[in-house]
């Protein structure tokens, strides 16, 4: 007899069942989190906490069924949330503790997280104090990496002088287009994009979300990025898969966010999978669990519930996020031991009936 765990999966409508092995063998695996705004994660607990009578215990957008069909309406969930929290370095500070306690609690050895550059403007506040702020955040055990993420039209005005100062800032690991995908990506990006990786930054650029498979392909092309951040709809055209496949390209992953906006229909029907097959490597993260009401665990259990994805699969998921971490060979190493070490037991584990 089959003895299963019961969750309420964020990404899908019903109650989706998970063995206990298969939920200890997630708890277990070593985890990264690579796609990740410091902004839209912030737990809504602490607003809570700070204005009970403002925010509401369960509010409508986090209820399983919600979706969000465009991005304006998530952007306005999002900033309407975050933006009266983060003032100033002390609250980063504030906000990126309590999401890292999360990460701890989930066994995540490594994160990447990205602010909002353009708030270093309207709060006055440098994006070397910012980032400083976030990393005093991190605890014992968990490594962190910072990244400033700005929109396709941020240059111009005092951003311009904003941007090009990231280069020299030894705290900030690198740099994210992100926002509107809609918009057109300016031609200072691939300039400004090539002048980073000289300065030793990662670049990276959300594509193939809101937008098609030529966004992905124009990530790739032109700007020379090598981590695509979501890539759901590169699937649209087998010649960009194939693209990102020969270039070493890595798909940074949200599932639940697919499907919560819409840009996939279900878990099942996510293409990470097939992604998979191809040769792309794909990792997994929560995009915005302020917004989304979701962790990591979760994505992993929903793919091994909503996709079928077996340890295994699980298991590569976690290492691809250890291969691609800006870590010394050996800290990698450790953690990918410790993955294949579970997931040999998981092999050898007796199938539930």
């Amino acid at each position: 007899m089959r003895v299963s765990l019961f969750m309420k999966s964020p990404a899908n409508k019903t109650k989706t069942a998970i063995p206990p092995s298969l939920k200890k063998f997630i708890q277990a695996l070593p985890k990264t989190e690579t796609h990740l705004h410091v902004e839209g994660a912030l737990p809504y607990e602490l607003l809570r906490k700070w204005k009970p009578k403002e925010y509401p215990a369960n509010p409508a957008f986090h209820a399983p069924r919600h979706r969000i069909r465009e991005f304006e309406r998530f952007d306005k969930i999002l900033l309407g949330h975050a933006l009266p929290w983060f003032t100033n370095a002390d609250r980063y500070y504030e906000g990126a503790k309590a999401i890292f306690a999360k990460h701890t609690a989930q066994n995540v050895h490594y994160v990447e997280t990205s602010f909002h550059l353009a708030a270093t403007t309207f709060l006055k506040i440098p994006p070397r104090e910012i980032a400083a702020a976030i990393l005093a955040a991190a605890p014992r055990g968990l490594e962190v990496r910072v990244f400033v993420g700005m929109l396709r039209n941020d240059y111009h005005g005092d951003m311009r002088a904003v941007i090009d100062g990231i280069a020299g800032c030894d705290n900030i690991t690198g740099v994210d287009l992100h926002g509107l995908e809609t918009l057109p990506t300016e031609p200072w990006t691939a300039r400004v994009w090539k002048r980073m990786r000289a300065a030793g930054k990662i670049t990276k650029a959300h594509a193939g979300e809101f937008d098609g498979a030529a966004r992905v392909r124009e990530a790739i092309v032109k700007l020379g990025v090598t981590r695509i951040q979501h890539g759901a709809r590169a699937i649209e055209d087998p010649d960009v898969v194939k693209l990102a496949v020969d270039r070493g390209v890595t798909f940074d992953m949200c599932p639940i966010s697919n499907v919560r906006l819409g840009v996939v229909p279900s878990i099942r029907r996510h293409p990470i999978r097939a992604y998979m097959r191809a040769g792309i490597r794909c990792t997994v993260s929560t995009d915005d669990p302020l917004v989304f009401n979701n962790t990591l665990t979760d994505e992993y259990a929903a793919l091994a519930a909503g996709a079928k994805f077996t340890p295994a699969e699980l298991a590569r998921l976690a290492r691809n996020g250890f291969e691609v971490a800006s870590l010394c060979d050996a800290h990698k190493q450790h953690f990918l031991d410790q993955i294949d070490a579970l997931a040999a037991l998981a092999a050898k584990a007796p199938k539930a009936k």
